[in-house]
C-alpha cells in the first residue's frame, strides 16, 4: 500500500457530489434571475438608472414604433424559435434512440463474446494470481454506463437550448436598456448551460462508479473499463448534434440567403422570411445543443480515459479512492473556481460600454485561470500520496535501462 492521502475516502465522497450539486443549484439560480426579465412593454427612462450601462444602448429602433409592439414582436418571434428549435430536436432524439439502443446492444455483444458469455471469474491482467468479474459482466455495466453516457449528454444539449431560447427575446429588451443589462442577462444564460453541464456530467459519473463498485469490489480494472462506456455515450450522441443541426443551419441560411435577398430584395434577418427563423432555430440545435452535446462528449471522455489509466496503475492496485478519483476532484474545483469567477461578471463589476465588454472577458481568463492553478495545487496536495512522483504511478513495472 502507498502512503495514504490527507484527504480521506470518506472526504472524496462528500466532496464530490456536494460541488456538483452546488453547480446545478447555482445554475438554477442563474436561471432564475434571467426569468426575472419580464416580456413585457415596461422601461425605465434612461435618466433615472445609470448603472450597467443603461445609457449605452445597443439597439437603434425605428421612428414611430412603441414598446409595446417590440416587445410583441420580440415574444412572438422567441416562441416561433423556441417551438422550432424544441420540435427539431425531439424528431433527431427519435432517430438518435434507435441508434442508442442499436450500438448499446452491439456493444452489449462483442464485449459478452470475448469469453464467450461466460459467468466465471479470470484471472486479472495485471496479477494472474487473482481473480477479476467475467467478460459477460463488462458487457453488461459497459452498455449501462453507455446509455447513462447517451442520455446525459443528450439531456445536456436539450438543456442548453431550451435556456438560449428562453433568454434570446430577454437580452434583446435588456439591450434597448443599455449593454450592461444585455450582457448580465446573456451571461447568466449561458451560465447556466456550463453549470449544468459539467455538474450533471460529475454527479451521473460518480454515481455510477460507486454503484458499479458494489458489484466489481475490489476488481477496480474491470470497474473503470465498464465506465468507458460512459464517454464513449456521450461523445456517440454528440456527433448527431453536431452534425445534424449544422447541416440544417446552413440549409435554412443558405435558403434564407437565396429567397430572402435574392428573390424577395427583403434585408437579411428579416422575420418576415420564414427562413430567418428556420436559421435561427438551427444555430440553436447546431451551435448551441450540439456543443452542449459535444462539450459534455469531451468532458466525459477525458475524465474515463484518465480513470482507466489510473486503475491499472498503483492507484487501482493499491486501491487508493481518493487517488484514483483525481480527475474528479480537479472537475469539483473547477465548478467553485467557475462559479467565483462568473461572480466577477455579473454582481462585483459592471459594464457601462460595449468596449469593456472585452477586457470582462479576459479579465474572466485571467481569473480562473489563477484561481483553478491555486485550486489544482490543493487538490493535488491533499489527493495524491505524498510519496506521489512519475516513477512510482506504475509500480509494477520495472525500469531495467534509462
Amino acid at each position: 500500500m502507498g502512503s495514504p492521502t490527507i484527504l480521506p475516502e470518506l472526504g472524496t465522497e462528500i466532496l464530490v457530489p456536494v460541488c456538483a450539486v452546488v453547480g446545478i443549484i447555482f445554475s438554477l439560480i442563474q436561471w432564475g434571475i434571467v426569468s426575472r426579465v419580464k416580456v413585457t412593454h415596461e422601461r425605465t427612462p434612461s435618466s433615472n438608472n445609470k448603472k450597467n450601462g443603461f445609457n449605452d444602448y445597443l439597439i437603434e429602433e425605428e421612428e414611430g414604433i412603441n414598446d409595446q409592439s417590440v416587445v410583441v414582436k420580440c415574444a412572438e418571434i422567441q416562441n416561433a424559435i423556441s417551438e422550432g428549435a424544441t420540435s427539431f430536436l425531439f424528431t433527431e432524439y427519435q432517430y438518435v434512440g434507435v441508434f442508442m439502443v442499436a450500438f448499446a446492444a452491439l456493444i452489449f455483444l462483442f464485449l459478452g463474446s470475448v469469453e464467450g458469455f461466460s459467468t466465471k471469474s479470470q484471472p486479472c491482467t495485471y496479477d494472474k494470481q487473482k481473480t477479476c468479474k467475467p467478460a459477460l459482466a463488462t458487457a453488461v455495466f459497459s452498455t449501462v454506463s453507455f446509455l447513462l453516457g447517451a442520455i446525459t449528454s443528450l439531456l445536456s444539449g436539450f438543456l442548453g437550448m431550451k435556456i438560449a431560447t428562453y433568454a434570446n427575446a430577454r437580452t434583446t429588451l435588456e439591450a434597448r436598456k443599455g449593454v450592461g443589462k444585455a450582457f448580465i442577462t446573456a451571461f447568466r444564460s449561458g451560465a447556466v448551460m456550463g453549470f449544468l453541464l459539467a455538474a450533471n456530467g460529475l454527479l451521473v459519473l460518480f454515481i455510477a462508479i460507486n454503484l458499479f463498485k458494489l458489484y466489481y469490489g475490489d476488481d477496480w480494472e474491470g470497474l473503470f473499463e465498464a465506465i468507458t462506456g460512459y464517454g464513449l455515450g456521450g461523445s456517440s450522441m454528440a456527433l448527431f448534434g453536431r452534425v445534424g443541426g449544422g447541416i440544417y443551419t446552413k440549409a435554412a441560411d443558405v435558403g434564407a440567403d437565396l429567397v430572402g435577398k435574392v428573390e424577395r430584395n427583403i434585408p437579411e434577418d428579416d422575420p418576415r422570411n420564414p427562413a430567418v427563423i428556420a436559421d435561427n432555430v438551427g444555430d440553436n440545435v447546431g451551435d448551441i445543443a450540439g456543443m452542449g452535446s459535444d462539450l459534455f462528449g469531451s468532458y466525459a471522455e477525458s475524465s474515463c480515459a484518465a480513470l482507466v489509466v489510473a486503475s491499472i496503475s498503483s492507484f487501482g492496485i493499491n486501491h487508493d479512492f481518493t487517488s484514483m478519483l483525481y480527475p474528479l476532484l480537479i472537475s469539483s474545483i473547477g465548478i467553485i473556481v467557475c462559479l467565483v469567477t462568473t461572480l466577477f461578471a455579473t454582481d462585483l463589476t459592471e459594464i457601462k460600454a460595449v468596449k469593456d465588454i472585452e477586457p470582462k472577458l479576459k479579465q474572466q481568463l485571467i481569473i480562473s485561470t489563477v484561481l483553478m492553478t491555486v485550486g489544482i495545487a490543493i487538490v493535488s496536495w491533499v489527493g495524491l500520496p505524498s510519496s506521489f512522483t512519475i516513477y512510482n504511478f506504475g509500480v509494477q513495472k520495472v525500469v531495467k535501462n534509462w
